[in-house]
């Protein structure tokens, strides 16, 4: 039988850095999750989860939202391309003003390209405003309401 490769988490192995990354996500990961109840709150409750895009097999994006028992909801967006998609429309809650980036798979401390939308997005003017978001290459980003997220967090 094959064992685990452990020589990979080996610090003189050549994608040393990358493993950190990884385990740094996978750290980060864990922490978003115990402090975000919309990730686990509702689970098995339909009310619990909401696509927001799912027929988008063109541009390889998908995504959704999950809502806390008070409803406060959290964007999931995956942009499963290798491009970069600028300006991304999401019809999101029109009750949420602003989102904050939480979790970003992409950013330079996970070994990423650090691709992602500076400060708070706001919602466009007009029926259906939604948002438009920067969509980072094969990366997966989480969006809070800017009134629910920690000091801490995010980018």
């Amino acid at each position: 039988a094959h064992g685990p490769d452990w020589w990979l988490l080996d610090t003189g192995y050549g994608a040393a850095a990358d493993h950190r990354g990884v385990r740094d996500l996978v750290r980060e990961l864990n922490t978003v999750y115990r402090r975000t109840p919309a990730l686990w709150q509702r689970d098995t409750r339909p009310s619990g989860f909401r696509w927001v895009v799912c027929d988008a097999a063109d541009d390889n994006v998908f995504a959704f939202l999950r809502f806390d028992a008070q409803g406060t909801p959290l964007l999931a967006v995956s942009n499963f391309s290798p491009v970069v998609r600028h300006h991304y429309h999401l019809d999101v809650p029109d009750d949420v003003p602003a989102w904050h980036e939480v979790l970003n798979t992409d950013a330079a401390r996970y070994g990423g390209s650090d691709i992602h939308d500076a400060g708070p997005v706001t919602p466009g003017v007009g029926p259906g405003r939604g948002i438009r978001l920067t969509l980072p290459p094969l990366a997966t980003l989480w969006l809070v309401p800017v009134t629910g997220c920690p000091s801490d967090g995010g980018q």
